[in-house]
């Protein structure tokens, strides 16, 4: 696992607090917080993911 893989489900996983912690106090721009963090660390984990993937090829 490349280390955008872990930083990227840890934003991910932030992101996920904050849009809940905006539902529930009603707050619209931290809901929108979550989501954006939620989407930038669905893009890093995937970004870890395909590293991981190159850096497999390259060592065949």
């Amino acid at each position: 696992m490349h280390k955008d893989e872990i930083k990227g489900s840890a934003t991910d996983v932030k992101g996920k607090v904050k849009e809940a912690a905006g539902k529930v106090t009603g707050n619209e721009r931290l809901e929108a917080e979550g989501l954006a963090d939620q989407a930038k660390g669905n893009v890093q984990k995937g970004v870890g993911s395909i590293k991981e993937g190159v850096r497999d090829v390259l060592k065949k």
